[in-house]
């Protein structure tokens, strides 16, 4: 992953990171190993993350985010998995996560 290369030596142009669904840990093994390089991340870094992720417990990610300070932004989709397909009960497409996800890279890479 490039947040492995960035923790290794800063990457030039790379100002920021954005993890669409990093992946925290495998389905039903929960942990946190996989985040500890982020520490050493000096770029700013997005996380996009789903409420049924089964590759990050937000339980777990927001810690790991809390720790890395301003450097990590943490944006929550409501419902969405992994794939960020969300529940028909949320009464939301596809296509307006995605656009959400745009909308929402552009704004934060606008602001690093």
């Amino acid at each position: 992953m490039t947040s492995q290369a960035a923790a290794q030596h800063p990457l030039d142009g790379v100002r920021g990171l954005v993890f669409f669904g990093f992946p925290l840990h495998p389905p039903k093994q929960p942990g946190t190993k996989r985040a500890d390089h982020l520490a050493k991340v000096t770029v700013p870094m997005l996380f996009l993350q789903g409420t049924r992720d089964t590759f990050a417990d937000l339980k777990l990610l927001r810690p790991v985010c809390a720790k890395l300070g301003s450097r990590a932004t943490l944006h929550v989709m409501e419902t969405a998995d992994h794939s960020f397909h969300v529940l028909k009960s949320s009464g939301r497409s596809d296509g307006e996560v995605l656009r959400e996800l745009a909308e929402t890279t552009v704004s934060w890479a606008e602001g690093i």
